[in-house]
């Protein structure tokens, strides 16, 4: 039988708050955290907002020690397994007795990007031989999960999973596994993106920021009709997976027990969104089936929409196709509205918002919902969040590329 795997400590750092309380009061009253950025010049760009952290303070979080040669997305995830482990009062750096027992598992796609441009750069400029080799492990995809294993003293496994924007939910599977399979006790899991110039731009030139065409808006509004692209959001959540007898054992709080996972990928995406929802759907229906959960079960959803046409509307077919009749009575809103597009982070974004559900009986709302879309007829909690206690909870997270991945969790009991 399978061991029962629960939510004991969460960190996140999200444009919108900072710490779990922030993060849920910043839900709760609908606040945005998109702002113009001010981490690279977006003079010549029509787009000029993102999901920027401004009141980031790596040192206020870790310490001064240790963090000098560090990018902004390892500061990040630093940052947020730290909150993580205090919130799950687990002591750090891990002891000797208890080290073995720990990972770390943590998706995680463009964060390496801004590290390998300045190596490059600087190499192509002034010579391979003028390059600070102490910036060269920024270069690898890895390097924030390795720095936490570093840092904290834990010496059980380590793995990035980089699935695009599924990455977060497959790596938090992932360490359910490890939990499941092995002797691992407690998992640091969860994704981290940071907002760069490269990317930014890189999305931009291609088209896929709101407001980067000519004639559009520059605006974050999921499932409505204006529209027109995503908001470019950064950020770092983690959670603490422990196997419950363990947790249990530490008398810790428990927030929420994981209850399924379904993935699919889906052939007919290339680079967009497939409208038939193939892929998407059948990752819900393995996500119900491997939490033995019927269709009636799901209180809420906790959408993948990112303003983006094909995205929301795809994701409002598959829940058509799965939940039939009822679709329209379950909320499904998105938190991107008010935290942008965070790619690799994004499904532990929602992750972390979910919790907050459970624990303070509310449904985040769609903010920036103004025109009605009829390829989107959902419930979609618009502008005002809403009193609700809700038992279980859906997580869609799915990718123009074709992966589809769905997370299920519950009150814990």
């Amino acid at each position: 039988m399978d061991k029962r795997v629960v939510i004991t400590g969460i960190g996140v750092l999200a444009s919108n708050g900072i710490g779990k309380d922030e993060f849920w009061k910043a839900l709760k009253t609908g606040r945005s955290g998109v702002k113009p950025v001010t981490l690279f010049d977006t003079a010549n760009l029509r787009s000029k907002l993102a999901g920027e952290i401004t009141d980031f303070n790596s040192e206020a979080i870790l310490g001064m020690k240790g963090l000098r040669n560090l990018d902004r997305s390892t500061k990040l995830a630093l940052s947020a397994s730290k909150l993580a482990l205090d919130d799950a009062g687990i002591k750090q750096p891990l002891t000797e007795e208890d080290t073995d027992l720990f990972g770390v598992s943590l998706g995680s796609t463009l964060g390496s990007v801004w590290s390998i441009s300045e190596f490059d750069k600087e190499g192509l400029r002034d010579g391979p031989r003028s390059v600070n080799p102490a910036l060269f492990p920024n270069t690898v995809i890895n390097s924030p999960a390795s720095q936490i294993s570093i840092r904290f003293n834990i010496q059980g496994f380590n793995s990035t999973i980089s699935t695009g924007f599924c990455s977060a939910i497959d790596a938090i599977y992932y360490a359910m596994n490890m939990i499941n399979l092995y002797e691992y006790k407690v998992v640091l899991t969860g994704g981290v993106e940071e907002l760069c110039e490269q990317t930014y731009k890189g999305f931009h030139k291609i088209g896929h920021l709101a407001g980067s065409r000519p004639g559009k808006l520059e605006v974050n509004c999921p499932f409505d009709k204006r529209r027109n692209g995503i908001l470019f959001g950064e950020g770092a959540s983690i959670v603490i997976l422990e196997e419950l007898e363990h947790a249990k054992i530490r008398k810790a709080h428990v927030y929420a027990e994981v209850l399924g996972y379904g993935t699919s990928f889906d052939p007919d995406s290339k680079n967009i969104y497939s409208p038939k929802a193939l892929g998407a759907a059948a990752a819900i229906k393995a996500c119900l089936e491997d939490a033995r959960l019927a269709t009636g079960d799901i209180g809420y959803i906790s959408a993948s929409a990112d303003s983006t046409l094909d995205c929301d509307a795809m994701e409002t077919v598959a829940v058509k196709n799965v939940f039939g009749d009822r679709a329209k009575e379950i909320p499904a809103s998105s938190i991107k509205s008010m935290v942008g597009e965070t790619f690799s982070a994004s499904g532990a974004m929602n992750l972390a918002g979910s919790i907050g559900v459970l624990e303070y009986n509310f449904i985040p709302p769609t903010i920036n919902y103004e025109k009605p879309d009829r390829r989107c007829d959902l419930d979609y909690v618009p502008n005002e969040a809403r009193e609700a206690k809700i038992d279980r909870i859906l997580i869609d997270s799915f990718s123009p590329t074709g992966s589809n991945s769905c997370l299920a969790i519950g009150r814990y009991a």
